[in-house]
C-alpha cells in the first residue's frame, strides 16, 4: 500500500521510529499515533518507502 501523499509518508515515518523503539512512542500524535497504534512494522516500512516512483508525491492528497 504506497502512500497517497508525502504527509502520510512522514506520518508513517514517526510511527515506524517509535515501533522500532528510535523515538518515544509519547511523541507520536494524530495519525501517526493511529498508526502506531493499528499497523505492524511491515505495513509501516512499505508506506514510508521513499523508492524513486514516489518521490513526486503532493504534500498532501486533495
Amino acid at each position: 500500500m504506497p502512500a497517497l501523499s508525502q504527509a502520510q509518508q512522514k506520518a508513517a515515518g514517526a510511527a515506524l521510529s517509535a515501533k522500532r523503539g528510535e523515538t518515544p512512542v509519547s511523541s507520536l500524535k494524530g495519525a501517526s499515533l493511529e498508526m502506531y497504534n493499528t499497523m505492524s512494522e511491515k505495513e509501516l516500512e512499505e508506506l514510508a518507502s521513499t523508492d524513486t516512483a514516489r518521490r513526486n508525491l503532493p504534500e498532501h492528497k486533495a
